[in-house]
């Protein structure tokens, strides 16, 4: 007998996973915008910088003093990030770090006498603190506010890089097809593997079964197109206790009709926290999709070096393919840092300002690529691999902020998700900034930083599990024509 199609280890046809869905039922950004309009403010706590690639003309803060919440809390936007860098911590310190940015943002939301609901937003191939993260949030929450979450909304969907939930189960686009995720090189990630593509299973999996499979309430294509956003908050508005749904979405559709449902169900009285993908993000917002920045609206800083600077951390064999497609078609000088020499006290520091170095001198005549050595080192176990890539991510901050005081570039790019934090948080010293829109379609979303050391500087945040092999190249090239 044949493995079910979510059992599979190889891709599979797309349509043999699409075919015969209920059609989709339209739902128009505005008229999501319009029913959001006057109610709570969207606040996403960001586990890295790459949630923003969906989004456009949304604050993001790096810092979460009060004064920097109100900021966002004052601007014209239905949605803020936080960044809060949380993949890259250990769990107490994750923890920490969540119950520090919550307990702000209720002191700055009452003082600008505002409501707002939380999103934790995590990886769409499902690495980070589940449940750690959303558990603490539901803690705070309680405290602060008397009153626990009702359930958590588990939405990972991420419609531009093609990572989709059909039947509950989470899929992602591979040149070969549609691949269950458990079976993809994510999952088997050093600090936050897991094996469940099914996302009741996954829930299971991550609780260490303290939220048994059959208790995850499962809303389906069938529930958001069929029954509709009515239908839908009913199904919402059951949830208590803190019991977990898990949401499929294919389209931007599928989640409009979700966000009309969530508003719906909370105005009716339920308390729902969310733990979301990218895709979520917008939907939510009321925002629309839109096309990638053109070269023209592309605003390079002035006064700069002619040239920008790419840093890359991530591992992904994709980020390893996509640097070779940005050699093949040149105009960058590379160097490399040397895992092995960043982990010893004695050589790091030298080198680093070598590296450093020789990439401001460079600025003036080619992009220059700061890239951590290819192979992968890990620890003895996963918090001593986290530690390892937290030492390894400081060195390149560390090079980033050399290279700037040397010699400002025309632009940063960031290559990964830790990287990309790091880099704009210590590296840059961007506190705010505004996601302005995506190089490509749905992805790589480019900063405007407000303040600090790099501000004006287009700051690229660009994830280590997106774009096909041209995509890091495709950027450059949209940035060289600006």
């Amino acid at each position: 007998m044949p493995l079910p199609l979510h059992a599979q280890t190889r891709p599979v046809p797309e349509e043999a996973v699409l075919d015969g869905l209920p059609p989709v039922r339209e739902v128009s950004a505005a008229e999501v915008a319009a029913r959001m309009a006057g109610g709570p403010r969207l606040v996403v706590l960001d586990d890295d910088p790459t949630g923003t690639q969906t989004v456009a003309d949304v604050p993001v803060l790096t810092s979460w003093t009060v004064d920097d919440l109100r900021w966002a809390l004052r601007q014209d936007s239905a949605a803020f990030f936080v960044l809060t860098n949380t993949r890259s911590l250990s769990p107490a310190d994750a923890a920490a770090r969540n119950r520090e940015v919550v307990r702000a943002l209720h002191a700055a939301a009452t003082a600008e006498g505002t409501g707002y609901v939380l999103a934790s937003r995590g990886d769409s191939t499902l690495r980070g603190h589940f449940p750690l993260e959303t558990d603490v949030l539901a803690e705070e929450l309680a405290e602060l506010d008397g009153r626990a979450p009702d359930g958590i909304v588990l939405v990972p969907a991420y419609i531009e890089a093609g990572r989709l939930t059909v039947g509950s189960h989470h899929w992602m686009r591979t040149t070969e097809g549609l691949l269950p995720v458990g079976m993809s090189e994510f999952a088997r990630d050093a600090t936050f593997g897991y094996r469940s593509s099914a996302l009741p299973e996954w829930v299971e999996e991550k609780t260490g079964g303290r939220v048994p499979a059959d208790e995850v309430l499962r809303v389906t294509l069938g529930d958001l197109r069929g029954g509709g956003p009515a239908h839908t908050a009913r199904l919402l508005s059951s949830l208590r206790g803190g019991r977990v749904a898990v949401v499929d979405a294919v389209c931007d559709d599928d989640l409009r009709v979700l966000a009309l449902a969530l508003a719906q169900a909370e105005e009716s009285g339920t308390r729902l926290l969310y733990r979301v993908g990218p895709s979520f993000v917008r939907a939510r917002a009321g925002q629309a999709a839109r096309a990638p920045l053109t070269a023209a609206a592309l605003r390079p800083p002035h006064g700069g070096a002619p040239h920008g600077l790419v840093v890359v951390g991530s591992h992904m064999a994709l980020t390893t393919r996509q640097l070779d497609r940005l050699r093949e078609r040149g105009g960058i000088a590379e160097y490399e840092l040397d895992v092995a020499l960043l982990l010893d006290e004695e050589r790091r520091d030298a080198h680093i300002a070598e590296i450093a170095a020789a990439a401001a001198g460079a600025l003036d005549s080619a992009d220059a690529v700061i890239r951590t050595s290819r192979v992968l080192v890990t620890g003895a176990d996963a918090d001593d691999s986290l530690a390892i890539s937290r030492r390894v991510s400081a060195a390149l901050v560390e090079a980033v902020r050399q290279v700037n005081a040397a010699r400002r570039p025309a632009f940063v790019v960031a290559k990964g998700g830790i990287t990309s934090s790091d880099t704009a948080t210590h590296g840059l010293g961007i506190r705010r900034a505004w996601a302005r829109g995506t190089l490509l379609p749905g992805i790589v979303s480019l900063w405007e930083p407000v303040d600090g050391p790099a501000a004006g500087i287009p700051y690229i945040v660009f994830a280590g599990n997106v774009g096909g092999a041209d995509a890091l190249a495709d950027a450059l090239d949209l940035l060289r024509s600006a």
